[in-house]
């Protein structure tokens, strides 16, 4: 092959691969629900979590302790994926609102806060809004998503 063929052919996979910094987040539609309790989770906002893959498809729940089920049982709810086919995971900051990077968030557990779902993960862009929310909120620990196991899920419920 010519040397100028496989570079447009590298140019052109490229401009059609987006990185996990590059894909934005979906806003979630009315009809979307929760894979793992039914709900709707343009209702609830303020708690969105969502999960993109590198295909472009996507899983959006009521809440990150909905999200982190998801999460640790895919084979359950996606058969057809696995964590290597996740590009990104959002989370929506308590205090501002966004949806920010999940892999890099803070969340805080055993608050007095209360997601759709009751017992809530709450989650934050620094550690410093983690911790004072911890403290204003009775919260039990700050944990970071390397942190948070499928026990800790569990224990939630």
């Amino acid at each position: 092959m010519k040397p100028w063929f496989i570079a447009v052919i590298m140019l052109c996979l490229m401009a059609t691969t987006v990185s996990a910094e590059q894909r934005k987040p979906v806003k979630p539609l009315p009809k979307d629900k929760c894979p793992v309790c039914g709900m709707f989770v343009a209702k609830y906002p303020d708690f969105v979590a969502e999960i993109i893959f590198r295909d472009g498809s996507y899983a959006v729940f009521d809440g990150v302790k909905d999200m982190l089920k998801y999460y640790f049982a895919l084979e359950k709810y996606n058969p057809k994926k696995k964590r290597l086919d996740i590009d990104v995971i959002y989370v929506t900051d308590y205090y501002d609102l966004e949806l920010i990077d999940g892999l890099r968030a803070f969340y805080v557990m055993g608050s007095d806060v209360y997601g759709p779902m009751g017992i809530e993960l709450v989650p934050f862009s620094s550690r410093s809004d983690a911790e004072e929310f911890r403290k204003d909120h009775q919260g039990k620990a700050v944990l970071e998503f390397s942190g948070i196991t499928h026990d800790v899920v569990k224990g939630l419920d």
